[in-house]
């Protein structure tokens, strides 16, 4: 029979000699499995009388701890080499250079609100911004188009919950007309002893911003961008209008070879009223008539509701599509595309 100290050398051996998990756990059978070595030499302590049989227990015990911890130190040895295979395979290289994050943009809409926000600024107009969801009054009632006016059906509009201070329904903007109220009504307030005197300011401001209306095709979006226009004092003339409207095209699109030509049209907030169109002198769309705006004199009523006397003040106003300019100064005849975040799309517009 062979001795127990030569079964821990026979153990270790083979432990050793295991190439992987699946050798050494044969290996651990051969000496500790039901089977093994170790485990017959337990089952044959029976035949041995009690004192003998306490001696022998202790020391195949004493064997056996030898045994697995044999096993188990070759078991770490194969894991440890295990992993460092696989930290040599995915080891990263840190003298490569790394996997560069591209710079992001604005969006083209974005550039053109920036864009026009600019050249009004240089020209002495205020920026104003405003709530997109709106009441009665401001929305519609203050703008010369009271309840049961046709001009409202113009808009179809989203309704939201809740009511203003007349009960009256709240609604997401249709236009950012509304600002023009609202900011004129403010600098009445602030001014109102100056005005009395004769020196208050003029107004002159714009109101970009998203607004909301039921609609939805190539050309049109339930949601889009639109900046309003507005210059109020004692002496401002459609002239005036003609000349602002006409330098901002220019300045907007980078060139002079434009014209503009006013048609007479129809709005609630202004009288008289035009559609402003304007024709490139070169380039694919040359010669061609595009609608760009409408505008118009504001309206005796609107002034009357922004705290105005309409025999001292006058002015104008405007409203154009923030997508409208930015498809035609860069080509873009989808307007779906401006919604798509297409990144091939959105690529050609770097910052």
């Amino acid at each position: 029979m062979v001795s127990l100290d030569q079964v821990v050398e026979d153990a270790k051996r083979d432990f050793d000699g295991a190439a992987d998990s699946a050798a050494l756990e044969d290996a651990k059978a051969r000496y500790l499995g039901k089977s093994g070595i170790l485990t017959e030499r337990l089952k044959s302590l029976g035949a041995l009388d009690p004192e003998a049989r306490k001696a022998a227990g202790a020391e195949i015990n004493q064997v056996k701890s030898a045994v697995e911890a044999a096993l188990n130190a070759r078991r770490q040895a194969l894991a440890d080499a295990v992993l460092q295979t696989r930290l040599s395979a995915e080891a990263i290289d840190v003298t490569m250079p790394g996997r560069g994050q591209d710079s992001g943009s604005l969006h083209p809409v974005m550039r053109t609100w920036e864009r026009v926000e600019q050249i009004f600024r240089s020209v002495g107009f205020d920026v104003a911004d405003g709530p997109e969801i709106e009441n009665d009054w401001f929305n519609f009632t203050a703008l010369n188009s009271p309840e049961n006016h046709p001009a409202r059906s113009m808009q179809d509009t989203f309704y939201v919950e809740g009511v203003d201070e007349q009960n009256k329904p709240l609604l997401l903007r249709t236009h950012t007309s509304p600002m023009q109220v609202r900011y004129a009504s403010a600098h009445v307030a602030k001014y109102a002893k100056d005005a009395k005197d004769g020196v208050m300011p003029p107004i002159k401001v714009i109101a970009p911003g998203r607004t909301y209306r039921v609609d939805s095709d190539a050309t049109h979006s339930p949601m889009f961008n639109q900046v309003e226009g507005l210059w109020i004092a004692e002496n401002v003339s459609f002239a005036d209008l003609k000349g602002v409207y006409t330098d901002f095209l220019k300045t907007f699109f980078e060139t002079d070879a434009i014209d503009v030509r006013f048609r007479p049209s129809y709005f609630p907030f202004t009288e008289p009223s035009a559609e402003i169109d304007m024709a490139f002198g070169s380039g694919k769309l040359a010669g061609r008539w595009l609608e760009i705006s409408g505008a118009g004199q504001v309206h005796p009523t609107v002034l009357r509701n922004m705290g105005l006397d309409p025999e001292r003040y006058i002015g104008f106003a405007f409203g154009s599509g923030l997508e409208r300019l930015t498809m035609l100064r860069y080509g873009i005849d989808d307007l779906r595309l401006f919604f798509e975040n297409d990144i091939r799309f959105l690529s050609q517009f770097p910052a």
